[in-house]
């Protein structure tokens, strides 16, 4: 047979196949895009409702001029925001820094290391209303145990902690710091986990000391990772009230508050809905590019890798 007569046999074949092959697809794309509507709707519902509606409803209920204007003439609310760049400031790049300490010192291969590991976690994992409550009653200038064991051990009475505003901040501070460690430090650790050991190895028979293995392997391999984790802690803490709240209560005379607890105390202490809205929208153009940047350094290293 020639290929002539090949190609003619084989054609009205492929024309009848044609038909009915893309009727089936049709119908099968068609079905698949119900399916796939049906299954997204609960969500697109569950995320216009509890996100796009409270912030645009936030947006409308602190974007009024004259509540600004209330909250700027409040002296409270400049302290407030000087507590908040204290706490963030210092809270967030001490912790991590002792994070990244830490997580080298856990990488070690010794059992009690391990032990001691399980202990640390401890903070973190405890609830956060006793665990800053317990914070509070330890720094109690009349019954707590800190200032009992100061005058067990050495007869002197400690000071009042929590009646001085920048003592009182730096309890909030310290409080934050040692309930929110142990979590950054598993994140860093499990980044110097993901580092090839061989460069270390290869390193160490170049002759490169340990503190050379630390500058030029650890931290340019780490450097993203632990950028990426200050921009998550900043964001949190720029929101985060519960050491404030329960350690200091802001006090004392609301001297240590921040906008989180700001917004809260106006909100639901004064009945001002409005204004504590406002004052936390106040925060925003800082979160804003903090969110731009992050994003920004997850898409590039999605990239690189």
């Amino acid at each position: 047979m020639s290929v002539t007569q090949q190609t003619l046999a084989v054609r009205p074949a492929t024309v009848v196949a044609r038909p009915v092959r893309s009727v089936w697809l049709g119908g099968l794309r068609g079905t698949d895009h119900i399916w796939a509507i049906a299954f997204a709707l609960p969500y697109a519902a569950v995320f216009f409702a509890f996100v796009v509606y409270p912030i645009c409803y936030g947006l409308w209920l602190g974007g009024q001029s004259q509540l600004y204007r209330q909250l700027f003439d409040d002296p409270r609310y400049l302290t407030s925001v000087v507590n908040t760049i204290v706490y963030v400031g210092v809270g967030v790049n001490l912790k991590m820094a002792l994070a990244f300490l830490l997580s080298g010192f856990f990488m070690r291969k010794r059992w009690w290391i391990k032990a001691l590991l399980v202990v640390f976690i401890l903070p973190w994992a405890t609830p956060a209303l006793p665990a800053y409550m317990s914070i509070h009653w330890l720094l109690n200038g009349q019954w707590g145990m800190l200032n009992n064991v100061l005058y067990m051990l050495f007869g002197i009475d400690g000071p009042v902690y929590l009646n001085d505003h920048w003592t009182g901040l730096a309890a909030n501070i310290g409080a934050y710091i040692w309930k929110n460690l142990p979590f950054w430090t598993i994140i860093l650790l499990a980044g110097r986990m993901a580092v090839p050991q061989e460069l270390y190895e290869a390193a160490e028979v170049d002759g490169a000391s340990g503190l050379r293995r630390f500058r030029h392997i650890t931290l340019p391999l780490m450097a993203n990772l632990y950028l990426v984790c200050t921009l998550l802690d900043t964001i949190f803490a720029l929101g985060d009230f519960n050491a404030t709240y329960f350690v200091s209560g802001g006090g004392p005379a609301m001297s240590t508050e921040v906008l989180a607890t700001l917004g809260i105390r106006y909100a639901f202490t004064t009945a001002l809905p409005r204004l504590g809205v406002a004052t936390v929208m106040t925060a925003l153009p800082v979160l804003i590019p903090l969110v731009f940047i992050l994003m920004r350094k997850l898409r590039v290293k999605e990239v690189q890798l």
